[in-house]
């Protein structure tokens, strides 16, 4: 099954270890963004995965291509030119140090993507679903008309749409998220969100809910689910849920409304995570939630697939996932006493 993603990719270069940004004498690197890290969940989970972004022609354009098919990602709608690529930094956090992340990616390619630099016919022939997030549309007025007309087509093609809210503070302000992001919610069809995600873009808020203080309010997630459902008539809304004990600690489950079950919200098995690397982990669980919907035979299973995807996600480092499918299945059948395999 084809699936396309569209957004950017991004070098990240991150503090070894532990080691606070003034401490570090060298960075680790590797790659990783939104979409790109569900294009990598989906190519390992044996769907025929597509990115779609901008990247530069030179040598450092082209190891972002080349980490991308590494892991059997297609790069045949990848544009090439502009001048750069964007790069993040990352202080991984411990205990009661929380992580940090510097942006650098203004003026990076993918800010000029143009819609006609695309194929669309091409880019959507056989295509059964499409993945964006709301850092796309953030990054600047071209790749928003971009993301804007790619969605008008894959709605014409009959394309299900996945958006995965996506709120970054850095890159634009409330107001503007809002602004964006409420019109483009006619085209999508599956919704994933956090609660931060849900009040910063759409401005619905999750009741008494305090994920810093690890307390969730179960019926107001419930609510803001119907909520979510009623005023953008999407066929399915996820939302995870994330307890921050601390940055080392985390609980992690997630709670979908899908009509195909019935009209109450389930919620998932809740995991008790020993955090390597959180970054990247709303990207596998929307990975996960996109296969299991796909391949699964009800989006109960789907579900339960995405949370245990991307709770093994948060015990990796870097941004992609790469636990089997095999791996995930084990864990949502109950193998997680994380003992030797031999």
């Amino acid at each position: 099954m084809k699936v396309i993603t569209l957004g950017e990719i991004m070098l990240r270069l991150s503090t070894p270890g532990f080691q606070r940004f003034t401490q570090a004498q060298s960075f680790d690197v590797v790659f990783g963004g939104g979409e790109a890290n569900v294009a990598v969940s989906l190519s390992n989970y044996g769907l025929e995965s597509y990115f779609v972004t901008k990247l530069p022609t030179h040598e450092i354009g082209q190891s972002a291509v080349n980490h991308l098919r590494r892991y059997g990602v297609s790069d045949r709608f990848i544009v090439r030119g502009g001048d750069r690529v964007g790069i993040y930094f990352l202080e991984t956090g411990a205990s009661q140090r929380g992580s940090k992340v510097v942006y650098d990616r203004a003026h990076a390619a993918v800010t000029t993507l143009s819609p006609d630099e695309l194929d669309f016919d091409a880019l959507l022939d056989g295509t059964k679903w499409f993945h964006w997030t709301g850092i796309t549309p953030a990054l600047g007025e071209t790749p928003r008309r971009t993301l804007v007309e790619l969605c008008k087509a894959a709605k014409a093609a009959g394309v299900t749409i996945s958006c995965d809210l996506n709120y970054r503070k850095k890159l634009w302000t409330v107001q503007e998220a809002q602004a964006t992001m409420q019109p483009l919610m006619e085209y999508v069809d599956v919704c994933i969100a956090n609660e931060e995600d849900a009040e910063k873009s759409l401005g619905m808020k999750a009741g008494t809910t305090d994920v810093e203080a690890a307390h969730l309010d179960e019926e107001a997630y419930f609510r803001l689910a119907h909520k979510l459902k009623a005023e953008y008539d999407f066929q399915t809304v996820a939302i995870t849920l994330r307890e921050s004990f601390s940055a080392s600690r985390n609980g992690w489950s997630a709670m979908m409304l899908d009509d195909a079950e019935c009209s109450t919200p389930y919620r998932s098995q809740r995991y008790d995570i020993h955090l390597i690397d959180r970054v990247g982990g709303g990207d596998s669980f929307a990975g996960g939630l996109i296969a299991g919907l796909l391949t699964k035979d009800d989006t109960r299973q789907a579900l339960e697939f995405a949370v245990a995807a991307s709770c093994l996600k948060q015990t990796i480092p870097g941004d992609f996932n790469l636990a089997s499918k095999a791996e995930v299945e084990s864990l949502v059948a109950g193998s997680g006493s994380g003992r030797v395999e031999r």
